[in-house]
């Protein structure tokens, strides 16, 4: 995408209220740009006779590199280190808010990103399409009914649901009651594209040739003491009337006592006929302690058109707790644990004994030593099928006035993989600084330091190192009534006070 583009965009958002006739609006433009420069790596080959053994007994190159040789095939494979590959991906997001149309409570939202890579390769992923709509829809929001047609996502029990359509919602505040049904043309999911884009040709044959249908149902009840909800979606191909995929699920929350919750939930997979995934937590949030202990279950869930469905995904069952305490007035101690185990995978390994549980946790804590300064740190372990990791992270951010703030960070993570050639060790170091240099304008800049190394016997022990320098800018600006005087829609948006 051209720069001339990256305007168009800026202006569009910007002449759009004006197009509109709109008597209010507020548009947020937030730019990053990063510079990264990373080791690439090419395939070879070498015929079988061509081999050598290596120091541990297998094949390798006579310089040195380990090869794959499947059996019955002539030549072996491997990887050797490849050029320098660099990138400069670039993103703008905006989003606008329009208002003021004649009729109270009518509101216009559109969330739009442009984004390329100037590097001198193909180097940066999700920069295909440039430009996209995120979000774009007309809104009418009343005390009691809320009513939306066009792009948006909706959030539930059932993870998040981008569709081309409408959704409308009633609510009985007295009551504490809540309903919402929305249908359209569904989107891919963590991504606003529909599942026909050719950005996502990689799905190859499996991709399907029509969007997915989409509809759902929602019902809720919140109290002081209590919260319940109730959620039904189903997606269903049109070219053959089969459903994608057809789930419910429940979610709950009780405050039996001032400080304690009780939490849980689960979802139930129709089209697969089976569970998904179900936890249960009980906290305690209370002056200087916090914390929770609780159960879950995953399992990931994959619409029935891919082929990832036909590997039944096996659940794991995990046990965990944390708690966090502020010791004195200027630290907070944490830590956490979990403990987890897969179900039977039904399968036959004879020649390999796997794991089937695990554990992770991590210890930490946070310190404000002085005015405008701030300490942190932590140490985490795990260790489970296929692999184990430990590392450390630690910060120390200076901001003394809300102005501006500079942080200078590092890290470490040694990973030992079971079934791979190579032990992983990546060190993280880098500093960061954020300024406010006038109202409603955000700067920040940083630079970072990647240093992996991958420790093997062999010649492909090669430096995977790189740096990330990036920067952004956040604007804000807007025409129109002080937020007192905002349609209902646009006060309940996030952030809606910041872009006054």
């Amino acid at each position: 995408m051209t720069a001339t583009r990256r305007v168009s965009l800026a202006l569009l958002l910007a002449a759009l209220p004006c197009a509109l006739g709109a008597q209010g609006y507020r548009v947020r433009l937030d730019t990053r740009i990063q510079a990264v420069g990373f080791r690439g790596v090419r395939i070879d080959s070498i015929p079988v006779s061509d081999t050598v053994t290596g120091p541990g007994g297998g094949p390798t190159t006579s310089d040195g590199f380990a090869v794959y040789c499947p059996s019955g095939a002539p030549y072996c494979t491997y990887f050797r280190p490849g050029p320098v590959r660099r990138g400069g991906p670039v993103v703008m997001t905006g989003d606008l808010t329009v208002w003021g149309f004649g009729l109270r409570g009518v509101s216009a939202h559109a969330t739009a990103r442009a984004g390329l890579d100037l590097g001198n390769v193909d180097a940066w992923p999700g920069t295909d399409p440039a430009l996209q709509l995120l979000a774009g829809y007309v809104e009418y929001a009343a005390e009691r009914v809320t009513a939306r047609a066009g792009r948006q996502l909706t959030l539930s029990r059932l993870g998040a649901t981008g569709f081309d359509g409408a959704s409308l919602t009633v609510r009985d505040a007295r009551r504490g009651l809540e309903a919402t049904g929305y249908v359209g043309w569904g989107l891919a999911r963590a991504v606003a594209l529909p599942v026909t884009s050719p950005a996502l040709d990689p799905l190859d044959d499996f991709q399907p040739r029509q969007r997915q249908l989409v509809a759902g149902i929602g019902a809720g009840w919140t109290a002081a003491v209590a919260d319940l909800r109730a959620d039904y979606q189903r997606e269903v191909d049109p070219r053959s009337d089969y459903f994608v995929s057809e789930r419910v699920g429940l979610s709950g929350a009780v405050r039996p006592a001032p400080g304690w919750s009780v939490t849980g939930g689960a979802d139930y997979d129709m089209a697969a006929g089976w569970w998904g995934s179900a936890e249960v937590s009980l906290g305690y949030a209370r002056r200087a302690v916090s914390g929770s202990v609780g159960a879950r279950r995953y399992r990931p869930h994959f619409e029935l058109w891919t082929i990832w469905g036909a590997f039944s995904p096996v659940p794991y069952h995990a046990t965990q707790a944390q708690l966090a305490v502020r010791a004195i007035a200027q630290v907070q101690l944490r830590a956490r644990g979990e403990w987890y185990r897969f179900e039977n995978s039904e399968t036959a390994t004879p020649l390999v004994d796997v794991l089937r549980s695990g554990w992770r946790g991590e210890i930490g804590f946070t310190a404000w030593p002085a005015a405008g300064w701030t300490l942190d740190g932590g140490y985490e372990r795990e260790y489970g099928p296929g692999a184990a990791s430990a590392g450390a992270s630690g910060s120390v951010t200076y901001a003394p006035a809300g102005t501006w703030r500079v942080m200078v960070h590092g890290a470490t993570l040694d990973r030992p993989l079971e079934f791979r050639y190579a032990e992983s060790v990546l060190q993280v170091y880098g500093v960061e600084g954020e300024a406010e240099p006038r109202e409603r304008l955000r700067v920040s800049v940083g630079a970072t330091r990647y240093v992996e190394d991958h420790r093997r016997p062999d010649a492909a022990a090669f430096d995977w190192g790189q740096w990330r320098l990036t920067l952004r800018a956040t604007l804000l600006f807007g025409h129109g009534d002080e937020l007192g005087g905002l349609p209902p829609a646009v006060r309940r948006m996030p952030g809606g006070r910041a872009a006054r």
